[in-house]
């Protein structure tokens, strides 16, 4: 405060060095980086398990409609497996 009763305003603080600015963008692109590498990996590990999963849904179904097919031809003169 100064002596007339006014306050006095406080210095500006100092600016970061330009060095300290340029370590911060490259941090945030290097964890934007990472991120998108991760995704990617993510994507291409999904794309490699995508064949294996529908092979084996059409092996499962293939073998559903096989035992269907066996028990409608064990059952003999009925019209339908379901039907008691």
């Amino acid at each position: 405060m100064t002596l007339e009763g006014e306050f006095v305003t406080p210095p500006p603080p100092p600016q970061p060095p330009f060095s300290s600015r340029i370590m911060l963008w490259a941090i945030v692109v290097a964890v934007m980086a990472g991120a998108l590498c991760i995704a990617a990996f993510a994507l291409w590990l999904a794309l490699l398990v995508l064949p294996v999963a529908v092979g084996a849904g059409v092996v499962a179904w293939g073998l559903f409609r096989y035992r269907l097919w066996r028990a409608q031809k064990s059952l003999g003169g009925q019209r339908s497996v379901w039907r008691p």
